[in-house]
């Protein structure tokens, strides 16, 4: 995964623009997350990770950037692609499947094909464990009941 790497190195670079720290760190922590998650997610369906972590370092990109979370999924694709260019090392068809994650993750109503399963229940994943004192999202609940009884994990599901 040195790509990954590398990709990394750009996000990093370009979140140092964000001035204040904590939102900066705070970045950091959930693209790191969200990443970690997707190579579990993706390693559990059979699916190669690479990609998933690769659009999970920049699924929320452009919302850390802009400071704003309006129609941050579309828009963020349109950056991925661009960070993508800039990092020369996916195929057009990797950049098509990366940027198709990103743009529809924020759907977590509507069932997509498998790679953006792998980033919506990453997103939910690190939304839902993270801090596990705040409540899970209404629109995130189902998406969690699932995680929970795939994964085989104890916590008890959600109404």
């Amino acid at each position: 995964m040195g790509r990954l790497k590398d990709l990394r190195a750009i996000a990093e670079k370009r979140l140092a623009a964000v001035e204040n720290e904590e939102k900066r760190n705070s970045a950091l922590v959930h693209l790191y997350g969200v990443s970690l998650a997707a190579v579990l997610v993706a390693d559990r369906r059979g699916i190669d990770p690479e990609l998933p972590a690769m659009a999970a370092i920049l699924h929320d990109m452009h919302a850390y950037l802009s400071g704003s979370y309006d129609d941050h999924a579309h828009k963020g694709a349109v950056l991925a692609e661009e960070i993508l260019a800039e990092l020369n090392a996916t195929d057009p068809e990797e950049t098509k499947q990366i940027c198709s994650m990103i743009y529809h993750h924020d759907d977590k109503d509507v069932i997509d094909g498998p790679l953006e399963e792998v980033l919506k229940d990453a997103d939910v994943i690190h939304h839902c464990f993270h801090d596990p004192s705040k409540p899970v999202k209404e629109k995130e609940k189902q998406r969690y009941n699932r995680l929970i009884e795939e994964f085989s994990l104890q916590i008890g599901l959600l109404p």
